[in-house]
Protein backbone atom coordinates (compact mmCIF):
# COMPACT_ATOMS: atom_id res chain seq x y z
CA UNK A 1 0.00 0.00 0.00
CA UNK A 2 3.16 2.41 1.10
CA UNK A 3 4.86 1.32 -1.99
CA UNK A 4 1.43 2.41 -4.59
CA UNK A 5 1.03 5.61 -2.32
CA UNK A 6 4.40 6.97 -3.45
CA UNK A 7 4.29 5.85 -6.76
CA UNK A 8 1.27 7.54 -7.11
CA UNK A 9 3.04 10.98 -5.59
CA UNK A 10 5.71 10.62 -7.77
CA UNK A 11 3.58 10.04 -10.66
CA UNK A 12 1.60 13.47 -9.75
CA UNK A 13 4.56 15.23 -9.05
CA UNK A 14 6.49 14.37 -12.60
CA UNK A 15 2.97 14.77 -14.38
CA UNK A 16 2.00 18.51 -12.84
CA UNK A 17 5.99 19.44 -13.56
CA UNK A 18 5.21 18.21 -17.29
CA UNK A 19 1.88 19.56 -17.30
CA UNK A 20 3.43 23.62 -15.99
CA UNK A 21 6.03 23.15 -18.21
CA UNK A 22 3.98 22.75 -21.17
CA UNK A 23 1.70 25.58 -19.96
CA UNK A 24 4.31 28.37 -19.49
CA UNK A 25 5.75 26.86 -22.92
CA UNK A 26 2.66 27.81 -24.68
CA UNK A 27 2.50 31.10 -22.65
CA UNK A 28 5.80 32.02 -24.20
CA UNK A 29 4.93 30.96 -27.59
CA UNK A 30 1.68 32.60 -27.82
CA UNK A 31 3.11 35.89 -26.12
CA UNK A 32 6.45 36.08 -28.73
CA UNK A 33 5.34 34.29 -31.71
CA UNK A 34 1.49 35.49 -32.08
CA UNK A 35 1.79 38.60 -29.54
CA UNK A 36 -1.24 37.36 -27.51
CA UNK A 37 -1.60 34.24 -24.93
CA UNK A 38 -4.30 33.66 -22.84
CA UNK A 39 -3.38 34.69 -19.09
CA UNK A 40 -5.04 31.22 -17.59
CA UNK A 41 -1.83 29.51 -18.69
CA UNK A 42 0.31 31.45 -16.77
CA UNK A 43 -2.23 31.56 -13.53
CA UNK A 44 -2.81 27.63 -14.01
CA UNK A 45 1.10 26.93 -13.79
CA UNK A 46 1.69 28.98 -10.67
CA UNK A 47 -0.84 27.40 -8.84
CA UNK A 48 -0.06 23.83 -9.91
CA UNK A 49 3.19 25.13 -8.84
CA UNK A 50 2.06 25.86 -5.18
CA UNK A 51 0.62 22.31 -5.13
CA UNK A 52 4.08 20.88 -5.95
CA UNK A 53 5.64 22.51 -3.56
CA UNK A 54 3.35 21.27 -0.82
CA UNK A 55 3.16 17.96 -1.84
CA UNK A 56 7.08 17.84 -2.55
CA UNK A 57 7.46 18.73 0.53
CA UNK A 58 5.42 16.13 2.02
CA UNK A 59 7.27 13.68 -0.05
CA UNK A 60 10.81 15.12 0.97
CA UNK A 61 9.84 14.19 4.49
CA UNK A 62 9.18 11.00 3.94
CA UNK A 63 12.29 10.75 1.67
CA UNK A 64 14.56 12.17 4.20
CA UNK A 65 15.38 15.10 1.65
CA UNK A 66 14.99 18.06 4.04
CA UNK A 67 17.97 20.15 5.21
CA UNK A 68 19.37 18.82 8.71
CA UNK A 69 22.41 20.23 10.76
CA UNK A 70 23.55 16.56 11.97
CA UNK A 71 26.73 17.44 13.14
CA UNK A 72 25.85 18.39 17.17
CA UNK A 73 23.38 15.09 16.67
CA UNK A 74 26.69 12.58 15.26
CA UNK A 75 28.04 13.00 18.52
CA UNK A 76 25.47 11.11 20.35
CA UNK A 77 24.31 7.27 20.07
CA UNK A 78 21.94 5.16 21.70
CA UNK A 79 18.85 7.10 23.69
CA UNK A 80 20.66 10.44 23.76
CA UNK A 81 20.48 10.43 20.19
CA UNK A 82 17.16 9.56 19.72
CA UNK A 83 15.83 12.06 22.33
CA UNK A 84 17.14 14.50 20.67
CA UNK A 85 15.68 13.25 17.16
CA UNK A 86 12.58 12.96 19.24
CA UNK A 87 13.09 16.78 20.17
CA UNK A 88 13.20 17.98 16.43
CA UNK A 89 10.59 16.05 15.12
CA UNK A 90 8.27 16.87 17.66
CA UNK A 91 9.02 21.03 16.83
CA UNK A 92 8.71 20.00 13.23
CA UNK A 93 5.54 18.26 13.79
CA UNK A 94 4.05 21.26 15.62
CA UNK A 95 4.84 23.48 12.87
CA UNK A 96 3.14 21.02 10.11
CA UNK A 97 0.31 20.64 12.30
CA UNK A 98 -0.35 24.58 12.73
CA UNK A 99 -0.12 25.12 8.89
CA UNK A 100 -2.51 22.45 8.64
CA UNK A 101 -4.98 23.71 11.02
CA UNK A 102 -4.90 26.94 10.51
CA UNK A 103 -4.38 26.14 6.33
CA UNK A 104 -7.77 24.70 7.03
CA UNK A 105 -9.05 27.65 8.36
CA UNK A 106 -7.94 29.64 5.46
CA UNK A 107 -9.41 27.44 3.11
CA UNK A 108 -12.97 27.83 5.18
CA UNK A 109 -12.86 31.37 5.27
CA UNK A 110 -11.89 31.68 1.92
CA UNK A 111 -14.98 29.44 0.84
CA UNK A 112 -17.17 31.63 2.48
CA UNK A 113 -15.91 34.79 0.87
CA UNK A 114 -16.56 33.94 -2.11
CA UNK A 115 -13.13 35.12 -3.74
CA UNK A 116 -12.35 34.00 -7.22
CA UNK A 117 -8.86 34.04 -8.94
CA UNK A 118 -8.27 36.69 -11.64
CA UNK A 119 -8.02 35.08 -14.98
CA UNK A 120 -9.56 31.77 -14.26
CA UNK A 121 -12.41 32.54 -12.02
CA UNK A 122 -11.84 29.78 -9.70
CA UNK A 123 -12.65 29.54 -6.66
CA UNK A 124 -9.44 30.89 -3.78
CA UNK A 125 -10.06 28.01 -1.66
CA UNK A 126 -8.73 25.48 -4.25
CA UNK A 127 -5.10 27.10 -4.66
CA UNK A 128 -5.24 27.56 -0.36
CA UNK A 129 -6.08 23.71 -0.15
CA UNK A 130 -2.05 23.26 -0.94
CA UNK A 131 -1.09 24.02 2.52
CA UNK A 132 -3.31 22.14 4.80
CA UNK A 133 -2.78 19.08 2.16
CA UNK A 134 1.21 19.41 2.46
CA UNK A 135 0.56 20.36 6.59
CA UNK A 136 -1.08 17.77 6.97
CA UNK A 137 1.17 15.04 5.05
CA UNK A 138 4.10 16.40 6.52
CA UNK A 139 2.52 15.65 9.87
CA UNK A 140 1.51 12.35 9.45
CA UNK A 141 5.12 11.40 8.11
CA UNK A 142 6.93 13.36 10.90
CA UNK A 143 4.43 10.77 12.98
CA UNK A 144 5.96 8.08 11.09
CA UNK A 145 9.33 9.28 11.27
CA UNK A 146 8.78 9.59 15.10
CA UNK A 147 7.44 5.95 15.37
CA UNK A 148 10.71 4.40 13.45
CA UNK A 149 12.81 6.13 15.40
CA UNK A 150 12.09 4.48 18.49
CA UNK A 151 11.13 1.16 16.85
CA UNK A 152 14.62 0.53 15.75
CA UNK A 153 17.35 -0.76 18.30
CA UNK A 154 19.84 1.60 18.74
CA UNK A 155 21.00 2.17 14.73
CA UNK A 156 19.86 5.88 14.07
CA UNK A 157 17.50 6.34 10.85
CA UNK A 158 19.44 6.10 7.57
CA UNK A 159 19.24 9.41 5.42
CA UNK A 160 19.59 8.75 1.52
CA UNK A 161 22.36 11.14 0.86
CA UNK A 162 22.79 12.13 -3.54
CA UNK A 163 24.99 14.37 -4.94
Amino acid sequence: MKKKFDVFEETILVLTLALMVALIFSQVVGRYVFSSAPSWTEEMARYIHIFQVWIGASYAVKKRQHIRIESFIELFKGTARKVIDTAALLIWFLLALFLAVFGTQLVLASLQNGQVTPAMQLPMWVPFLAIPLGGAGMALRLLQQLAGIWRNADEPPSREVRV
